[in-house]
């Protein structure tokens, strides 16, 4: 039996499972031995594709810029139109099902900063087991620092969203979600199954664990958990191979809507949602606002002694916490050595007075003006 007979057969054995007390035990060892196999496979394809590197089918591009975007969505739905309108790159579009057959690269020059946006085929059902090369689509959209879901509102947005969802996940894809804050640490010596938990747990207890790390051979690790999380949540911790993206939901098409539908329709994603019409331009400019703000990109001008700030090629870092440290490293390594660097004069909002004399811990908020000085 194959491994994708075997992946079928577990999941219809779920499905046929009652969820009670009694069987969460097996349930559990199931979806660890989904899980298992759902990674062998990828790792299989994975170590395919880099032994096939060399056939040029042209798909695969590599990571330019300061960030990388993904478009995902159904066939037919504005990815190639948004595309065109915000790079100079004219893919290809038209009123039938799949016009994009190939990865599509763009550069968008926003703000100073590159970003490379990637104009990818259409996902449909069963792109996860590789149909319509759905497969060579999601794993581009691990390396992605931000996925933009496109999302026709002229048919069920919700089932679309949950769609596409559903299969960026069997890939090892989670959108808009955080790791689960566990620590896990396998012991090399013996010692068993150390668990301890800081808060209550609704979904998991010790033996339910025990169970799924035995799927693993798992048999001596030290297991931390600070919230309350679900048996897939703590599947992934085990696996390790999870990427976390961003996303944002770009509901494309909205001059078919009335002023009413559009505003329910807002109201009802206000975090993540974007209105977009590609046909009549309307609101592209606050879809690059929002891709900018969930790229968090911060932008830092250096300056040299006695001459004025370089407002042309500007540093740009990406993180939650930019430190002058970072920027050094930007520049030059060897500038964030703490026997090379002296001080730093920061200009900007992250300064209480311009400029302000700083240390390598310094954070740095956008468009602040560095100048460093050396020993």
């Amino acid at each position: 039996m194959g491994v994708q007979d075997r992946i079928h057969d577990i999941e219809q054995e779920l499905k046929r499972t009652q969820v009670n007390k009694a069987t969460m035990g097996h349930i559990c060892r199931l979806k660890s031995r989904l899980a298992r196999l759902r990674t062998q496979v990828l790792l299989e394809e994975e170590k395919a594709r880099k032994q096939g590197a060399g056939t040029g089918d042209g798909f695969e591009v590599a990571k330019q810029g300061d960030a990388r975007v993904i478009m995902l969505g159904a066939p037919s739905i504005g990815k190639s139109t948004f595309v065109s309108q915000v790079t100079s790159v004219q893919s290809a579009v038209a009123a039938y099902e799949f016009t994009t057959v190939d990865c599509i690269p763009g550069e968008l020059n926003w703000r100073g900063a590159r970003i490379q946006l990637l104009d990818l085929p259409g996902i449909i059902e069963g792109a996860a087991q590789g149909r319509g090369r759905g497969r060579q689509v999601i794993a581009l959209a691990r390396s992605a620092d931000l996925v933009l879901m496109m999302l026709d509102v002229g048919k069920d947005v919700e089932a679309q969203r949950r769609f596409i969802e559903r299969e960026v996940e069997l890939a090892g894809i989670r959108l808009n979600k955080r790791p689960p804050h566990v620590m896990f640490q396998l012991k090399k010596a013996g010692g068993g199954i150390t668990f301890n938990a800081t808060c209550p747990l609704t979904h998991l207890d010790e033996k339910l664990v025990q169970a799924m790390l035995q799927e693993y051979r798992i048999y001596n690790a030290d297991i931390l958990i600070r919230e309350d999380v679900t048996v897939d949540e703590f599947i992934d911790v085990i696996e390790g191979n999870r990427v976390y993206v961003p996303c944002l939901h770009v509901y494309n098409k909205i001059d078919l809507l009335t002023i009413e539908e559009i505003d329910r329709l807002a109201r009802a994603d206000p975090r993540h949602g974007i209105m977009l019409s590609c046909a009549l331009r309307l609101n592209v400019d606050e879809v690059l606002e929002r891709m900018w703000r969930a790229l968090r990109l911060v932008r830092v001008y250096t300056k040299k002694r006695g001459e004025p700030p370089d407002f042309e090629r500007p540093l740009i870092l990406r993180s939650t916490h930019v430190r002058v440290a970072d920027a050094c490293r930007k520049i030059h390594r060897s500038l964030a050595d703490p026997t090379q660097f002296r001080y730093a004069l920061v200009w900007g909002r992250s300064t209480k007075h311009d400029p302000q004399r700083v240390g390598l811990a310094h954070g740095l908020a956008d468009e602040d003006v560095l100048c460093v000085v050396t020993k």
